[in-house]
């Protein structure tokens, strides 16, 4: 595992896991040594320079910028986490950085703003049009990603919402755009969050940019649904991975008696979901919503059923880390008697792991693609 940084602005030890744990992979990408490089040979990190930095995955560039005291904006709780844990094992101050969530831009107006494209062309677009009142014609606007995340389409959005862009050659298979600000650019309006009409319901769901099918019902989601238990004995019911909320508020509706707990690392999926269950339900309900690293939080043996759709990926990289993650916290969180419920692709073999944890597993449905398996603590 290769966790040396060596970049001009100095030699950093930087770690993916916020929990220093091992990991087979970097906490930077070439993409990120590329835009480091670049800022040192144009000379433009003069003091009291002014620096915003969107999506920085792990930290690596907040770090190596950290003399400047940037401003760093991320929808990841888990990103916010390795940032801050990478500049303790570096022995630089918390306070060298100041962490944003995405749903909350500073109201001030930068030099510099590096941008690491984010896998969604929505959270792209939501970003350049809140950006669009931090910066001003002579702002040196950065773009960086590796090639295979840089169609076309993201440089046509930066061009139709700030201004002309240029790009590099590119090295080590990224590539930087730059962004020229145009002073006479008409900003489009923000349309997130969007909204519609859950099928076969009242309820009206709205998603901010960065959650997961945000325009519609996934199928997986709607499979799980299907099979949502009704009129149980649980008294506290975790939503984890919440995304929009929408598990755990139909949980809600066929349990009128249970308390919800809407768990999600990222702030827009949690504020998504907040938004749908307080129109659903209004004050009249029980719940708590929690932007964290799954459920280290919750008290052992506290819940009685969590309802989980594990995401298979972080970032960029695909892998089943998180789902494993959160089965282990599953199991310690429920109570005995507790159940947890997952829906996954059939191909992902999720009834392995939860009959190593719990010793059981029960299959509760299944289709072409999709599973849904129940594991009791026992």
């Amino acid at each position: 595992m290769e966790t040396t940084l060596e970049v001009p602005q100095g030699v950093f030890e930087l770690m993916r896991d916020s929990m220093r744990k091992p990991d087979l992979l970097r906490a930077w990408d070439a993409a990120d040594e590329y835009l480091l490089d670049y800022l040192a040979v144009e000379q433009l990190l003069v003091d009291d320079v002014r620096i915003l930095i969107l999506n920085d995955s792990f930290g690596a560039l907040s770090v190596a910028l950290h003399a400047y005291h940037p401003v760093a904006i991320s929808d990841s709780y888990l990103s916010q986490q390795a940032t801050s844990s990478n500049l303790v094992a570096n022995d630089l101050s918390l306070d060298d950085i100041t962490l944003n969530s995405i749903l909350k831009f500073p109201q001030a107006t930068y030099d510099i703003v590096l941008i690491k494209v984010p896998k969604t062309l929505a959270l792209l677009e939501y970003e350049l049009i809140k950006l669009s009142d931090s910066i001003t014609s002579s702002s040196r606007v950065i773009l960086a990603g590796m090639l295979k995340v840089l169609p076309s389409s993201v440089w046509a959005l930066c061009e139709r919402i700030l201004g002309p862009t240029t790009t590099s050659l590119a090295k080590k298979k990224s590539r930087l755009i730059f962004i020229a600000p145009d002073d006479d650019r008409v900003v489009p309006e923000n349309l997130y969050p969007v909204c519609y009409q859950l099928e076969n319901t009242e309820y009206k769901i709205c998603n901010h940019a960065n959650v997961f099918s945000r325009d519609s019902l996934d199928i997986g989601t709607r499979f799980f649904l299907q099979h949502i238990p009704s009129n149980t004995a649980a008294k506290r019911i975790i939503d984890l991975g919440c995304g929009n909320g929408v598990v755990g508020l139909i949980a809600a509706e066929r349990n009128p008696t249970a308390a919800l707990y809407f768990v999600d690392e990222s702030f827009m999926a949690v504020a998504s979901a907040r938004l749908n269950f307080l129109s659903a339900f209004a004050e009249t309900r029980q719940v708590e919503f929690c932007v964290a690293d799954g459920i280290d939080e919750f008290e052992s043996n506290s819940v009685d059923m969590i309802l989980c759709n594990p995401p298979f990926h972080q970032q960029q990289t695909l892998g089943d880390h998180i789902a494993q993650q959160m089965f282990k916290q599953s199991h310690r969180v429920l109570e005995q008697g507790g159940e947890l419920w997952i829906i996954g692709n059939r191909h992902l073999g999720y009834h392995v792991s939860l009959k190593r944890i719990f010793g059981n597993v029960v299959q509760v449905a299944t289709n072409a693609k999709f599973v849904i398996l129940k594991s009791l603590k026992s």
